[in-house]
């Protein structure tokens, strides 16, 4: 059962969001949930990165020139990683029980 993903309800978060959204900026996702604080988020997508659900590329906006930045997007090993967190939360959780 170890193989089981272990999302933190901020991870599942972040990546509910880009899956409905598709590529976001970190702050851009604390402006979509309250569950995500500023000072939180980009150490969460940095591990995120290095569990290898999400990835980054950097983007240089016209409205804000000078240093580019990451734009965040789910990765195939994320989707699957939501899918199996939600499908465990499923099967255990009956009705009536808290989640």
């Amino acid at each position: 059962m170890n193989d089981i993903p272990r999302l933190s309800a901020r991870e599942r978060t972040i990546l509910e969001l880009l899956v409905s959204n598709g590529e976001m900026y970190g702050l851009q996702l604390v402006k979509a949930s309250p569950e995500i604080k500023r000072g939180a988020v980009y150490v969460t997508l940095s591990r995120m990165a290095d569990k290898g659900f999400v990835k980054s590329r950097r983007v240089e906006e016209e409205a804000l020139p000078g240093k580019p930045r990451p734009r965040y997007s789910i990765t195939g090993l994320g989707q699957t990683a939501l899918n199996a967190h939600d499908s465990y939360v499923a099967h255990f959780t009956y009705k009536g029980a808290p989640a």
